[in-house]
């Protein structure tokens, strides 16, 4: 198989890490098959090592499942619980990348994606929000650029063991089955 040079303006090849201050990982899930809920991690980290040609780059990233954040102290208590995450058992989601490829005009990062211990292929819609120079301090160990990435995809909660298949009056599904993941990751490039 032949490696095909994609060009990316600016683009940088080298190790990055994950800046969590300028950064999210959030999700959507139905609820009551009426409305979205909307919800956040707050600590994570990852590693993104872009390669000469951007089609060999790599990604590796860890997520603390107890750092959820609904907006609903009550809700994120029960989602940590075993009825869903059980981060008492499994603390930490690991996404590891296994390539990346062309799709249309874009790109999409696939990968494994391990959730209470459930490992499944997870692919990621991937746009690259650009490449700059790190505007921060001399002294700041990550002098010397930045680059921007939105990911987004979606699971089946079902299949890595989260909640399960409880209805409600009528009928419908208290949860929905498919959760939307985005991600927003701004990461800074190692210089040392």
């Amino acid at each position: 198989m032949t490696t095909e040079l994609v060009e990316v303006p600016g683009y940088i090849a080298g190790t990055w890490t994950v800046d969590p201050v300028h950064s999210g990982v959030g999700f959507t899930i139905r609820h009551l098959m009426v409305s979205k809920v909307r919800g956040r991690f707050g600590t994570f980290e990852g590693t993104l090592v872009t390669g000469d040609d951007p089609l060999d780059s790599t990604v590796t990233a860890s997520i603390d499942l107890a750092s959820i954040d609904t907006g609903n102290a009550q809700r994120d208590e029960h989602v940590r619980s075993a009825d869903f995450l059980d981060v008492a058992a499994h603390p930490t989601m690991t996404y590891r990348s296994t390539g990346l490829r062309r799709d249309g005009d874009g790109h999409v990062l696939d990968g494994e994606l391990t959730l209470r211990g459930t490992t499944r292929p997870v692919p990621l819609k991937l746009e690259v929000e650009g490449f700059g120079p790190d505007p921060f301090r001399e002294d700041d160990p990550f002098k010397g650029a930045r680059a921007g990435f939105t990911a987004t995809g979606e699971i089946n909660r079902l299949e890595f063991g989260v909640g399960d298949r409880a209805t409600v009056p009528g009928g419908a599904l208290g949860l929905g089955e498919k959760v939307q993941i985005v991600l927003e990751i701004q990461a800074v490039l190692r210089t040392g």
